[in-house]
């Protein structure tokens, strides 16, 4: 089983993992890894000596061409249960962010096989019980906050 929670603050040292979710000219910005079938929000692992931010700046970049953006933090999240990237099923760190892409430029050359920009999400997500629980703790902020763009 999966269970995903959300804290105000742990140690900046648990922090593995950063998820962007995105929106471009109002759509919602999603990727599709060039080995699966299924679509994903951007993030990934952080890497030695990155602050969390820089991962989060990084795997935008990376997975989605976004070159020009606002970022902002919306929680820390952790996620227990073994999963595609967490075999033990212990507990793990990330940090959730929106990022409100201003440009994009070519997807630079990575895992990713495509770019999506939609108006409504998708339902086929590598993570089905982990990335519609952020996602929506992203829209909950961007409606108490009005800052959909």
């Amino acid at each position: 089983m999966i269970e995903v929670k959300f804290y105000d603050y742990v140690e900046d040292s648990l922090l593995r993992f950063a998820v962007i979710v995105a929106k471009y000219k109002g759509k919602w910005v999603v990727c599709k890894h060039k080995e699966r079938d299924t679509y994903e929000v951007a993030g990934g692992h952080r890497e030695e000596n990155e602050s969390i931010v820089e991962t989060a700046r990084r795997e935008l970049y990376e997975e989605t061409g976004a070159c020009e953006f606002d970022l902002k933090p919306v929680s820390v999240y952790s996620v227990t249960g073994r999963n595609r990237v967490n075999s033990s099923g212990e507990e793990t760190y990330g940090m959730l962010y929106y990022a409100d892409i201003k440009t994009m430029e070519e997807l630079p050359d990575s895992e990713i096989e495509n770019v999506y920009l939609y108006d409504r999400l998708p339902t086929e997500w590598t993570y089905p019980l982990i990335q519609p629980i952020l996602i929506n703790k992203v829209e909950k902020l961007i409606f108490k906050n009005n800052i959909s763009n």
